[in-house]
């Protein structure tokens, strides 16, 4: 029985050791990567018990996965194991000053073909949150269903749900700014978790207060948009109230 359950899509992730373009790196040194792989482990690290509810290959990345996720106390028996399809990766760049260039090897993974009727067996007695992302409904139409039915069940059993949109280059909203489907997962979640330039992607603003007013609107109860280096902006339903 764990209090929290996250579902989304871990990836080995190979950094480069050499400050060079990938292309000519030779070396790198291994890790586990992915949006909700940090949620997990920081509620972890604060004593929350923490399920993740994924699948990955049947391969090296996958089995080191697993073992992170249980030497972080991370509960990983609903991770399914996938025999035909590989575990998500990542080669990221090493750099010296502004952002690394990142390379996803994700498409047709193991966890894009994560069908709804998996998340059957899951024990639910006890959980008092679920948090998710965009990314898995971006990754495919099977994720996306089995997202929206992890949000839904939340939902009719007053369990409570963050949701976070973390807009990707080459998914759905990311690429062509069409947010429908990003800002529907939103309007099922007590929490949204937008940065300023998802909000400029999705709702048309960079500016925190316009964000959060239009996801309050919505119907969440909370919206804390994360601005950067200046921290977050949060404005919850009753402070809009009155």
């Amino acid at each position: 029985m764990v209090e929290v359950l996250t579902f989304g899509e871990p990836m080995g992730l190979m950094v480069a050791d050499e400050v060079k373009p990938l292309k000519d790196v030779e070396h790198f040194t291994r890790y586990v990567c992915g949006a909700e792989v940090n949620f997990s482990v920081g509620l972890s690290r604060l004593g929350h018990s923490v399920a993740y509810v994924s699948k990955v290959g049947q391969d090296p990345f996958g089995e080191h996965i697993c073992d992170f996720l249980a030497a972080n106390k991370i509960e990983n028996g609903y991770v399914k194991v996938d025999k035909e399809y590989l575990t998500g990766m990542q080669l990221k760049a090493k750099v010296l000053d502004g952002d690394p260039l990142v390379v996803n090897f994700r498409k047709n993974s193991a966890f894009s073909h994560f069908q709804p009727e998996e998340l059957s067996g899951i024990d639910w007695s006890g959980v008092k949150h679920v948090h998710v992302t965009g990314i898995s409904a971006a990754l495919s139409e099977s994720c996306r269903a089995a997202g929206s039915q992890t949000h839904g069940y939340s939902q009719s059993e007053g369990i409570r749900v963050s949701f976070d949109p973390n807009l990707r280059p080459g998914t759905l909203a990311g690429q062509t700014g069409d947010g429908r489907v990003i800002n529907a997962l939103a309007a099922k979640a007590d929490i949204v978790l937008p940065g300023i330039s998802e909000g400029e992607t999705l709702m048309g603003s960079r500016d925190p207060e316009a964000i959060a007013d239009f996801y309050l609107g919505q119907g969440s109860k909370a919206v804390v948009v994360k601005v950067g280096a200046k921290g977050s902006f949060r404005q919850d339903q009753r402070r809009r109230d009155v």
